[in-house]
């Protein structure tokens, strides 16, 4: 990704990290976003297989925004099943490792807690477009779907 290394290359950015530090937080940024276009095709998916229910939904009188709050709740649905089993792995995890190695600081709650925010807000836009092409959907179109 050429933007990530111009992003990177500058050195307001960065400041004096190493080479390492830069390399590692380049890759956990495009794994970042290469989660968020799997989660935004999940859920495209997911919604292409509900037409018929969200057509239904819509006819008896659904709004547009609760099909939007909808789909949006099922990407924190994910997201949240998700975070109650890797933050106590995350958490054990750290213990180990600040046991192993002694120089390690212990800072643990913070870069958890960031990295939590972090996955809420990519789901939440890798969410965005598939709950508005759900709420875009015609009622009488869905339920002659399939």
């Amino acid at each position: 990704m050429s933007w990530l290394k111009r992003l990177f290359s500058r050195r307001r950015f960065y400041g004096e990290l190493s080479e390492e530090i830069r390399e590692h937080i380049e890759e956990k940024i495009e794994e970042l976003v290469a989660g968020g276009i799997s989660r935004k095709e999940l859920l495209s998916y997911a919604v292409a297989r509900r037409i018929n229910e969200i057509g239904v939904r819509m006819a008896l009188g659904a709004t547009r925004t609760d099909v939007s709050r909808m789909v949006l709740s099922e990407a924190l649905r994910m997201v949240c099943a998700g975070l109650l089993i890797g933050a106590p792995i995350a958490f054990w995890a750290k213990t180990f490792a600040t046991h192993l190695i002694h120089d390690l600081p212990a800072k643990t709650v913070a870069s958890i807690a960031f990295g939590a925010a972090a996955m809420i807000a990519v789901a939440l836009l890798a969410a965005y477009v598939p709950a508005r092409r759900a709420s875009r959907i015609d009622p009488l179109v869905a339920l002659r779907y399939e």
